[in-house]
Order: structure tokens, then C-alpha cells, then sequence
């Protein structure tokens, strides 16, 4: 993993606007293939805003076509043997305090990929360097992506996800747009 950004830098940030659940998908499986075994992804959202829908990207691409589903009533779920997905759904906790009885270090600290839904719940916990990843609903089936790569990602990170994604500029917002 490349070493954390400094303090005095941003880290780098693509905002990225997909129109379909699948598209939220197939943004899943173009991050999958340039994460570094682990890697913890955070994702932020409301409920419906997309998280399961990137989760199933990223399982399908790493966990040879797995496809993710919810863990809300089993907190979490693990795919694959080589690397290790463990899938966290936080919804049912009230915050860190929770998550920290549950032993999260273990899934935190793996080399395996660690996903985790609702991650506002796990602020505090959070390692660092992290993806963090915020999704919002954008009108009907489109939702706003903003991914914060803060040195987890290889460099060229974002054009990789926008030839992935057949983007020519991405869909960035001029008050964000990429570090």
C-alpha cells in the first residue's frame, strides 16, 4: 500500500454520476481491479443510495462472480479465499462503541479487502489510509459518487476509472474535481 497522504494534501478525489444500478455495478468492478490487499473501503450513504449495488461490483470482480448481498442481519459476510472480502453492514449499530466489542480489527487490520456499509457508524475506527467513498441519490435511478482515493489507489487511479467507465472528463464537480 502507498504510504498515506501527507496532512498538507488533499487527497485525491473523483466525483463520478452513474445512471443504473448497473452502472453503479460495473464502478464496483473497475475499483476492484486496482485494489491492494488490505485495502478498506468505507461507504457512505442513505438508505438506497447504492452501496450494496457498488459492493456487488467489487465481490463480483474479486470473489470470482459472487455477488453481494446485504449482511444487515448478520453484520457480516465473507467472500472468496484469495484475497478474503469481508462485507460490513453497519446499519444495525449505533456506533463505534458497538463495533469496537465486535473485534473489527480483525477485518480492518487482514490482508484480505475490507468493504464496510454505513460507514459513518465506524468513524473513529477507521484506519488510515482508507477509501472513503460517498454515494447520493441523484434523481431517479442516477446517484453522485464521490471517491476519496487518500493513497490507497495506484496513481492514475481516476483515468483508469474513466476509461473503465467509457468517461471522457468524468462528471466531476468544479468545486471537487481530482487532486
Amino acid at each position: 500500500m502507498n504510504p498515506a497522504t501527507p496532512k498538507d494534501r488533499q487527497p485525491a478525489r473523483l466525483l463520478i454520476e452513474t445512471g443504473s444500478p448497473e452502472e453503479t455495478e460495473a464502478l464496483g468492478m473497475a475499483i476492484a481491479g486496482l485494489l491492494p490487499r488490505g485495502a478498506v473501503l468505507a461507504l457512505f450513504g442513505d438508505l438506497a443510495a447504492g452501496k450494496t449495488c457498488l459492493t456487488r461490483g467489487l465481490t463480483r470482480c474479486l470473489a470470482q462472480g459472487i455477488g453481494a448481498h446485504s449482511p444487515t442481519f448478520t453484520l457480516v459476510n465473507q467472500y472468496g479465499e484469495d484475497p478474503i472480502i469481508y462485507h460490513l453492514d453497519l446499519y444495525r449499530l449505533s456506533g463505534p462503541d458497538e463495533l469496537a466489542d465486535l473485534g473489527y480489527e480483525e477485518w480492518f487490520d487482514s490482508q484480505g479487502i475490507c468493504i464496510i456499509e454505513w460507514a459513518e457508524r465506524a468513524e473513529g475506527l477507521l484506519p488510515e489510509p482508507c477509501i472513503r467513498i460517498h454515494l447520493s441519490h441523484g434523481g431517479e435511478d442516477k446517484r453522485h459518487i464521490e471517491i476519496q482515493a487518500a493513497g490507497v489507489l495506484p496513481e492514475g487511479w481516476e483515468s483508469h476509472l474513466r476509461e473503465a467507465l467509457c468517461l471522457t472528463d468524468g462528471v466531476e464537480s468544479p468545486e471537487l474535481g481530482t487532486n
